[in-house]
């Protein structure tokens, strides 16, 4: 009994450590939502991650900063992994915990001079103020907590900041799975749901390119001769849709299609783009079974499909353990005055890679926000205080093997 008892009093603790940071949490947030931080802009991530490697120094984490080549032109901001050993080792029940957000947004440069942050009664508003700047700084905002209660059971928290989120992080993803192996938990600092809800799980996305090769012919002289690659890819276009319905966990969308050069000319190669979402890894598995089926029997004579899976960001799955991690983080809501509802939803982010390095994840932890990538985006700061006393509450429950 007194196991459970002494962790309802640490959160109404942790809540209380919580509601004295809100004034430095609105004054930094402000910083933060103050630098231009694009994904395309390095140089304003890089801002960012300065500031964010500052107040991981000053709360005794080593920090490792990782720079990336330049790709197609672009270079990316830096990533940062912060580490912090604890007092209980993993071999007495101490566990790792992987704590994720990320440093870029959607805005190009001059967004945060020309849409500036301000407050509106209990709303923040300002590019990134939700996605994922409050998110972000609500995780360091937790640690400071947990510092000052003196909190350090676990055997190891990471704080990972990435510069490339909104892109499908193309630069940080190895990053990403290889400091994601060995952890126990992985905590993701999206911001909540709208009303409130944290995130259980996240589809998957692969992408498919079909290439439909078929036969030349003049089109006026002797058509009969040619194999009609747009006609196939055409047929092939709405035999992949109407996959859709099938699975309550798979959409499918072709959002891309090229034939063709010219008129006069039966059209000898045509090229599909397919992105499928999925539930789970088995669903993804599924869909690329049925797009080969179809793909094996073109409508058109004398035309063949080559089906290609270009990518795929696996699925942060609803499982037996992100549950458990759901509840320990109701219980520390009802202590500090919040139900915790969950949801599923079909966007992706660096949370879908930790799960897929076999790690248990729930995101959405940071404070409540919405209209994410527009300019409307808001963070409600009335959550904060509570939302980061979860987190907080969070971490210490899941770093002690022996609370679960």
């Amino acid at each position: 009994m007194s196991a459970p008892v002494r962790r309802q009093e640490s959160a109404t603790e942790l809540l209380g450590l919580a509601r004295a940071h809100r004034a430095p949490y609105l004054r930094d947030l402000e910083t933060l939502v103050s630098i231009d931080s694009g994904s395309y802009s390095a140089a304003g991530v890089n801002k960012v991650a300065d500031w964010v490697q500052r107040r991981l120094d000053r709360l005794g984490f080593d920090v490792e900063r990782v720079s990336f080549p330049s790709e197609a032109g672009h270079r990316s901001g830096d990533a940062l992994i912060g580490r912090k050993r604890g007092t209980l080792p993993e071999s007495e029940g101490g566990r790792r915990i992987i704590l994720a957000g990320h440093m870029d947004t959607v805005f190009e440069d001059g967004t945060a001079a020309a849409r500036p942050f301000r407050t509106i009664g209990s709303l923040a508003h300002g590019p990134g103020v939700s996605d994922d700047k409050g998110g972000l700084l609500a995780g360091l905002t937790a640690l400071e907590v947990l510092a000052e209660h003196g909190t350090e059971a676990y055997d190891e928290l990471v704080f990972l900041a990435t510069p490339d989120e909104e892109i499908g992080s193309p630069a940080s993803r190895g990053l990403i799975e290889r400091t994601a192996q060995g952890m126990h938990y992985g905590l993701g600092l999206e911001c909540a749901r709208e009303n409130g809800d944290l995130v259980i799980a996240r589809k998957g996305v692969a992408d498919f390119r079909l290439t439909v090769t078929g036969r030349a012919a003049h089109a006026g002289i002797e058509p009969e001769r040619g194999a009609n690659a747009a006609l196939a890819a055409a047929h092939l276009i709405v035999a992949l849709h109407a996959l859709n319905g099938h699975w309550d966990d798979v959409t499918l969308n072709v959002g891309v299609v090229r034939a063709g050069t010219r008129a006069n000319i039966v059209c000898p190669e045509a090229e599909l783009r397919v992105e499928v979402r999925a539930a789970t890894t088995a669903g993804v598995q599924r869909v690329r079974r049925a797009i080969q089926e179809a793909a094996d029997h073109p409508a058109v004579p004398g035309t063949g499909v080559v089906v290609e899976q270009l990518d795929l960001c696996p699925p942060m799955e609803d499982t037996a353990a992100s549950r458990r991690m759901l509840d320990k983080a109701r219980q520390a809501a009802r202590t500090v005055g919040v139900e915790l509802g969950a949801t599923a939803t079909g966007g992706v982010g660096d949370a879908n890679l930790i799960a897929g390095a076999g790690v248990p994840v729930l995101d959405g932890l940071g404070p409540i926000g919405g209209a994410d990538h527009t300019p409307q985006e808001w963070l409600d700061i009335s959550s904060v205080p509570q939302r980061v006393a979860v987190l907080a509450a969070l971490v210490a429950s899941l770093g002690d093997a022996r609370n679960l």
